[in-house]
């Protein structure tokens, strides 16, 4: 811990600051943007057409991105507690996780290609870990 903070978190809230950063620029860059980052060419199709729902969906992604980052920074003791704080770390760092070690099953076949399944879900598992570490850490302050 840094000055009272736990840095694992700290460094968990900024990554998933990042990645819903990452989601909303998606938007911005359209449909080249949606087939770089590996969302499939249906959703890459439907942006083309001007349809709103990837955006809809992208959009939403990012909010529950930012909202980890929140937790992860109430963890980290930047800023007061969020309730069910405990809970949702424990879910945040079981999703990441979860995502890592499922992605490469879930994901084949779905139209997203090889380079995007491995590289999104060892982002996924360096997430995860990093939440892991730092809620092992304030384990016992989150009571």
């Amino acid at each position: 811990m840094t000055d009272g903070y736990n840095l694992a978190l700290l460094v968990g809230a900024g990554l998933s600051m990042i990645a819903a950063l990452a989601h909303l620029a998606v938007i911005i860059g359209g449909p080249s943007w949606y087939r770089l980052f590996g969302a499939g060419e249906k959703l890459a199709r439907a942006a083309e057409a001007g349809r709103l729902y990837p955006a809809i969906i992208t959009i939403c992604i990012a909010l529950v991105l930012m909202v980890w980052a929140a937790y992860a920074l109430s963890g980290a003791g930047m800023i007061q507690p969020l309730p069910f704080l405990r809970l949702a770390l424990c879910a945040i760092t079981f999703i990441y996780l979860a995502r890592a070690m499922a992605g490469p099953l879930v994901l084949a076949g779905t139209g997203r290609n090889r380079r995007f399944i491995t590289v999104s879900s060892l982002i996924c598992l360096g997430f995860g870990l990093v939440h892991l570490v730092g809620l092992i850490q304030v384990w016992d302050r989150l009571g």
